[in-house]
């Protein structure tokens, strides 16, 4: 019967390719499994209490059968039969807690574990972590039972093999494209056949109004391919940017021979799309190469696409002038970058305003998708307004503040200077350097700035404001004092608000609304650290019982 396990072993492997080791591997997996649940039976205990070795020898096909114990310092069981059994299924090792007899005392040895103190009396050198194996007797090997088990083992191995050499195949196709033949399709998606393995396509991941019907042939997007319990799950998607990227690539050679590159795209499947392509051959358009003649490797795509209207935008290092041309159709008058928060504010011509947001904000969406900036779009009128209402409350902020006329403030204003922590972040070298001002002046505005200041601070520790809220990152002294005067004193009280009641209750122009939400959660990040610490004392004290007191008495 021995020599039957290694001419079996031969068989599979020179008939699936697989490796002879992994075959006896299976084997011995099998036969140890079949010789723990009859000593399991014998013992009255369940499979997984015990630890069965088996070995098979190579050569001559013998067969060993070895208990293992393992030393340890307490000896441990699963909490429950279900916890054992769930991390089974899950792979992983389950939760222990002390093993105890009926009256609580803690065992000295069970199924698979053994005290170090008891271990030292049949082997004085046994260390913590040493493993005694133990000869099973030949009853515990059942030839025929094992070479049932070893023929399921080995025909599931052939199973995870082939499972294992798909997935490998097609985790190499992520980011292509292919093509297929719909097997099934319902509300859910369509199952394609891709001549070698099924995949999904998921009815998100389909264009609108697009119906697939059995024995349709599809193209698609390879966008994940993730392990499953019956096999690597291949997943496709038609909505994918980057299966307008692959498009193109196949369109045009100049993209797929790097000659052109594709700097990024954005969609709103089956209406519009945005592409931003680069040239790296300055003799070559790289717009008019993707348009093609007459428009024909456009047209390719935008046909596989269910007629999505594809705008072609050349790519520019300048975000500004990038940005630009992102927007069209619609004409951008000026455009305002703010890096700090990575927003710019684009404005156009009141006959533009529809054209600049587009159907459903669907211009301006993709614009800021492709740039990867947040647009706000405005008219010009209303660019004028917002403007002149912020430098209005600025330069009053400014002349209450200094004591100084409109003119003056309106050209610190022009030249950076916002608030009194802008004109003391500066030497008085550089004001004095403004035309029209002089080291005189320089000095005596600095010196204002700072007795504005102090006399903030003290109004606000007279209204109870907290130093943690002063120093919170981006806070200003006119934002704190504004604050202050709205009983706003600690971060609760700011982290209680919503983006749009802080907005409310400070003049325009101290804060956007990014900047509103980004100081909101800033104020809120201690509430998440306190709970992270909540959750580790709990644990914490959890844990200490288990150590500190007796162990409780087993169930029956």
């Amino acid at each position: 019967m021995s020599l039957n396990y290694i001419q079996m072993a031969e068989a599979v492997s020179k008939e699936k390719d697989i490796d002879k080791s992994v075959i006896i591997d299976a084997m011995e997996q099998a036969i140890q499994t079949a010789a723990a649940k009859k000593l399991a039976n014998e013992l009255h205990l369940q499979p997984y209490e015990l630890s069965v070795q088996a070995s098979i020898d190579p050569i001559t096909g013998d067969v060993t059968l070895k208990r293992l114990t393992k030393v340890v310092q307490m000896v441990m069981e699963p909490l429950s039969i279900e916890e054992a059994r769930a991390a089974r299924r899950e792979g992983r090792e389950p939760e222990m807690r002390p093993s105890c007899d009926k009256r609580g005392y803690p065992l000295t040895h069970n199924a698979n574990q053994i005290l170090l103190k008891e271990a030292q009396k049949t082997n004085p050198k046994a260390q913590i972590g040493d493993v005694i194996a133990e000869d099973l007797a030949s009853k515990y090997f059942d030839g025929r039972v094992a070479a049932q088990a070893a023929k399921q083992v080995i025909f599931q191995k052939l199973k995870d093999v082939d499972r294992e050499r798909e997935m490998e195949r097609y985790k190499d196709q992520v980011g292509t494209i292919v093509q297929g033949i719909v097997k099934r399709a319902d509300h859910n998606g369509a199952l394609v056949d891709l001549g070698g393995a099924e995949a999904w396509l998921p009815k998100d991941e389909t264009i609108m109004r697009e119906m697939f019907k059995a024995n349709d042939r599809v193209r698609a997007y390879i966008y994940k391919v993730a392990p499953q319990f019956r096999g690597p799950q291949i997943f496709l998607s038609r909505t994918h940017p980057q299966f307008l990227v692959e498009l193109f690539r196949e369109a045009v050679p100049e993209i797929a021979n790097g000659t052109i590159e594709v700097m990024g795209a954005a969609r709103d499947p089956g209406f519009r799309a945005k592409i931003a392509v680069k040239s790296y051959d300055s003799n070559l358009d790289p717009v008019g190469a993707c348009v093609g003649i007459r428009g024909v490797r456009v047209q390719a795509v935008t046909q596989e696409l269910q007629g999505e209207r594809v705008d072609i935008i050349e790519w520019s290092p300048n975000a500004a002038e990038f940005l630009v041309k992102a927007m069209k159709p619609a004409v951008v008058s000026k455009v305002v970058l703010d890096e700090d928060d990575n927003r710019i504010e684009v404005v156009v011509p009141e006959d533009n305003l529809s054209l600049a947001i587009g159907r459903r904000g669907q211009n301006v969406r993709l614009a800021s998708i492709l740039t990867g900036w947040d647009i706000d779009v405005m008219t010009e009128a209303e660019e004028a307004d917002r403007r002149t209402k912020e430098y209005n409350v600025l330069s009053q902020n400014l002349m209450q503040n200094l004591d100084v006329d409109d003119v003056l403030a309106r050209l610190l204003i022009a030249e950076g200077f916002r608030s009194m922590d802008d004109i003391l972040k500066v030497t008085p070298e550089e004001i004095g350097a403004i035309e029209g001002l002089n080291m005189d002046v320089a000095t005596e505005l600095q010196t204002r700035a700072k007795a504005a200041l102090e006399a903030a601070a003290a109004h606000l520790a007279k209204l109870g404001v907290t130093e943690e809220l002063k120093a919170m990152p981006g806070m200003t002294a006119d934002l704190v004092l504004a604050l202050g005067e709205k009983g706003i004193k600690t971060k609760d009280d700011l982290g209680d608000l919503a983006g749009d009641e802080l907005l409310e209750m400070l003049p325009p122009g101290l804060l956007n609304e990014k900047q509103a939400n980004k100081l909101i959660m800033a104020a809120r990040a201690h509430w998440f650290a306190e709970e992270e610490e909540d959750e580790e004392d709990e644990a914490a004290e959890a844990a200490a019982p288990a150590e500190a007191k007796p162990a409780e008495p087993a169930q029956a």
